[in-house]
């Protein structure tokens, strides 16, 4: 398993269409192969931060996603109206 944290900060104003289009990303990873669960998390200090938490059965899967045209749709129309800079991704692997 491999989780997927995605940091993003939003322009001043844009937090509900972030997390509408967060929506839409949720969306397009259902039936996903490898798709495992999808949460996001806003900062209670710092309202226009928002994290993504991604579970995924591997790193492949991700990545799959991670090309997909839907995705690449949201992600780009998000970088052009609604984030304030581009997102930062860490990945964190399970040890067994």
């Amino acid at each position: 398993m491999v989780t997927i944290g995605m940091n993003y900060r939003v322009l001043e104003g844009k937090e509900e269409i972030f997390e509408a289009a967060f929506e839409r990303v949720l969306e397009a990873t259902r039936g996903m192969p490898g798709h495992a669960e999808t949460r996001l998390y806003r900062c209670v200090g710092e309202p226009r931060e928002y994290l993504i938490v991604s579970r995924w059965e591997d790193q492949t899967a991700f990545e799959s996603f991670m090309r997909s045209d839907r995705f690449a749709k949201v992600t780009n129309w998000g970088l052009k109206n609604i984030l304030d800079g581009p997102p930062r991704h860490t990945t964190y692997r399970e040890e067994l």
